[in-house]
């Protein structure tokens, strides 16, 4: 089986500051695996080089055998990897309904421009609908978006990924600044996500509990380079990685 995202070499500098260091690794389909690491060691800037928000100085970067590597980030969640960030990007005047509601509009414009006007409108509500219940936030659909607890708001910006389809999601640190019982809530969720949307899953993580509770591998980022990747007991008995991370806590 091919490797879905295959990372090579992947450099990113700024000036004198090297935040990726020839960083390299393969994702398989359907995977569910976290990438994590000190505060500061490139994790959130290799997300950026996946997606397009920043350009890596050497290497590549293939998703389903494609080198997106100067591609813009709406031509590479056009071809499949969608992301939710670690502050959720959202309409905040707009309800809950609204703000999955235009991203389901602009997925029928670009797949299913054939729907009339009222057709259309009508099958993006279902489809809002229908996300809103996968995320258990249905009975807030008529909510502010900024009235929804952070928790609630991380899911929201999940849901939106959601809407435009994507084979590979990728989710910066889910589960930062919510409560326990909230970070409980979101590990259960993000795992039926996976398995429901038959998705390809790459997160950002600090909360052991969840990146030892679900991922299948994880990934050790320290100072931009790849420190260790495996399972989650063999990451957990690596020496280096509990010396480098693990050993923090």
């Amino acid at each position: 089986m091919n490797a879905i995202l295959e990372l090579e070499s992947v450099h990113k500098s700024f000036g004198g500051l090297q935040v990726t260091q020839n960083v390299s690794f393969a994702v398989m389909p359907g995977e569910i695996s976290a990438i994590i690491g000190p505060n500061g060691a490139g994790k959130t800037t290799l997300f950026n080089q996946i997606t397009g928000h920043l350009h890596p100085n050497s290497g590549r970067i293939l998703f389903q055998g494609h080198d997106v590597v100067g591609d813009s980030p709406q031509k590479i969640v056009a071809q499949g990897i969608g992301r939710a960030f670690q502050i959720a990007s959202l309409f905040p005047d707009e309800t809950v309904l609204d703000n999955v509601k235009v991203a389901c509009l602009s997925r029928l414009d670009q797949t299913r421009r054939f729907w009339r006007p009222v057709q259309r409108f009508r099958r993006a509500t279902e489809r809002a609908h229908g996300i809103l219940e996968d995320l258990g936030l249905e009975k807030q659909a008529d909510r502010l978006a900024f009235e929804l607890a952070h928790g609630d708001q991380k899911l929201l910006d999940i849901g939106i990924a959601l809407v435009l389809e994507p084979q590979l999601l990728l989710l910066d640190e889910p589960t930062a600044g919510m409560s326990p019982e909230e970070r409980q809530r979101t590990r259960e969720l993000i795992k039926k996500l996976w398995k429901a949307y038959d998705l390809t899953l790459v997160f950002i993580e600090h909360d052991m509990d969840m990146v030892f509770g679900i991922a299948q591998k994880v990934r050790v980022l320290q100072q931009g380079a790849l420190l260790a990747e495996g399972t989650p007991d063999e990451i957990r008995n690596n020496k280096d990685v509990v010396t480098a991370y693990l050993g923090e806590a």
